[in-house]
């Protein structure tokens, strides 16, 4: 993700221009994604088609608008995890998607084979920390959500890369972290 200039005020996350780039899975097909917020402005870029986005969170809500102006009505069926399945609608057509972050999934194999044995979870973004999922010394598998950031007002679960004990929570709920900041450290 990259971002264009410094935050707007003190623990606030509203960067003028953001870019993160993704692969998508929908109905069955890899495609690639690209979303960039320009200030207020969402914008998605789907296998070169541009599409702008108003999103209403609260209800899971998407108007989409095309660059030949026709609006698509979309309900995301359930919260969006990295690399789960979840279903969109489009009017009333269902499409199973599933979004993966390339950088994530280099980071978390990164992460996986530190030489000391220590799996560290790393944010890999600027964001807010909005819920810690376990404690100090817990036993966790191998993709168990570890900590909750939540950047460009998505929230993003941080998973054990492998199983183990959580030897370290370097951060508590409402902190602000950097990208490269290390959220957890699993041995």
């Amino acid at each position: 993700m990259e971002d264009g200039g410094p935050p707007s005020g003190p623990g606030n996350l509203d960067y003028s221009t953001r870019k993160m780039k993704l692969r998508a899975i929908i109905a069955g097909t890899e495609t690639n994604v690209e979303i960039r917020r320009e200030g207020n402005r969402v914008a998605a870029s789907i296998n070169g088609r541009n599409y702008e986005l108003d999103v209403h969170q609260s209800a899971l809500q998407i108007l989409m608008r095309d660059a030949d102006g026709q609006v698509f009505n979309c309900r995301v069926e359930s919260a969006p995890s990295a690399s789960q399945p979840f279903d969109v609608f489009v009017g009333t057509t269902r499409y199973s998607m599933t979004l993966v972050d390339p950088k994530r999934l280099r980071a978390a194999a990164a992460a996986g084979g530190h030489a000391d044995g220590a799996a560290r979870i790393v944010a890999p973004m600027p964001g807010k920390v909005v819920r810690v999922l376990v404690e100090h010394g817990a036993q966790v598998e191998a993709g168990t959500g570890v900590v909750v950031v939540e950047a460009m007002k998505m929230q993003n679960e941080m998973k054990a890369p492998r199983a183990g004990t959580v030897s370290a929570i370097n951060v508590e709920v409402g902190a602000t972290v950097n990208g490269g900041d290390v959220l957890a450290v699993i041995e």
